[in-house]
């Protein structure tokens, strides 16, 4: 999720603003060491599994690499309690599309490579603009590959993101459905109002689209999401994909909610990833009053799935948070707060 949203999702009403000086990511890169997960500040989190090694990678935009520019970092772990690094494995280069900042990396394997889905931000204003109204930017997921799980990540083209360079994008990740790879992202609410969930197929190497992008819902679709007060938008952020133990494909998904942070579920009435999509009415996440959300899932190497999401939404309190969740079969459930 992107910095700019840390105000509009506590109170609802804020600006869309480049982070500020102060923020953390400007702050030095510190080197790796064993860390707890209450210790750092993390948004918008990731983890991959490898059980070859029975290692656990978590990924997160980092502060200033060694270049003075934005990062995506790497912490590794074998139990989810002790967790060791930052290590940089990606620093915008020099000649880069974006000069501002990085959100939300995902970590995926695909084949025999390893790619993250990164979400990149600058100050380079689109031609469109309404009056009265926030600054439409190039913003925008892009697909970095590497050999290894832990990079370097590069870029197959540094001109432009992997999705349309007209549309606001961010937050994407990676579906494989009957063999064929998409993407599954978020259409930016400042530049359409109310924000969408959208996928588009990818090649076969990730490195490009093919095809026109397709909305499957609109962030006023979940009962639970509450339009800005301010702007009359409703945000869309976070998706991320699940085949339920009966074949039910669902999708978390967050937005402000009414307490603040919200983690929602949609379902997939065809069970395919054209859907058509229906919201669940309550939250997975917020409907009791907590404050989270960007939540993505992944399997304990002994099988248990778990949650991991950001709470609260307040600068500077974010933390990475491991929940146990419940298959349901229909729907998923927070089983119980497990190790953070």
């Amino acid at each position: 999720m992107r910095p700019c949203l840390y105000l509009l999702l506590a109170v609802l009403a804020a600006a869309q603003t480049p982070p500020p000086a102060a923020d953390f990511r400007n702050r030095p890169m510190p080197a790796p060491r064993d860390v707890k997960l209450p210790d750092e500040r993390l948004r918008d989190s990731c983890v991959w599994v490898d059980e070859a090694t029975q290692t656990y990678y978590l990924v997160s935009a980092g502060r200033r690499g060694p270049n003075g520019r934005a990062t995506v970092v790497q912490y590794n772990s074998k139990d989810l309690v002790t967790w060791n690094g930052p290590r940089v494995i990606f620093e915008i280069p020099e000649g880069f599309w974006s000069n501002r900042g990085i959100w939300a990396p995902e970590l995926h394997q695909y084949k025999d490579r390893f790619y993250l889905f990164v979400t990149f931000d600058s100050d380079h204003k689109l031609a469109e603009q309404w009056r009265d109204w926030l600054p439409r930017v190039k913003r925008g997921s892009q697909v970095l590959v590497a050999d290894k799980v832990d990079g370097p990540f590069r870029a197959s083209d540094l001109t432009k993101s992997t999705l349309p360079p007209d549309m606001m994008t961010l937050d994407g990740t990676l579906w494989v459905e009957d063999g064929v790879p998409y993407m599954v992202f978020c259409h930016e609410w400042v530049q359409i109002k109310d924000g969408t969930v959208e996928y588009v197929q990818l090649t076969d190497d990730l490195s490009a689209t093919a095809g026109e992008p397709k909305r499957l819902f609109n962030g006023s679709d979940a009962a639970w999401s509450r339009k800005s007060d301010q702007y009359g938008c409703h945000v869309t952020d976070g998706p991320w994909l699940y085949r339920t133990k009966t074949g039910k494909l669902v999708m978390l998904w967050t937005s402000g909610g009414h307490t603040g942070y919200t983690t929602g579920i949609a379902i997939s009435e065809s069970g395919k990833l054209a859907g058509p999509w229906k919201q669940q009415a309550e939250p997975v996440f917020g409907a009791h009053g907590e404050d989270g959300g960007h939540a993505m899932l992944f399997n304990r190497l002994d099988g248990r799935l778990m949650m991991i999401l950001h709470s609260p939404n307040v600068v500077p309190k974010e933390r990475a948070v491991l929940l146990e969740m419940d298959d349901l079969g229909d729907t998923l459930r927070v089983k119980s707060p497990a190790t953070r």
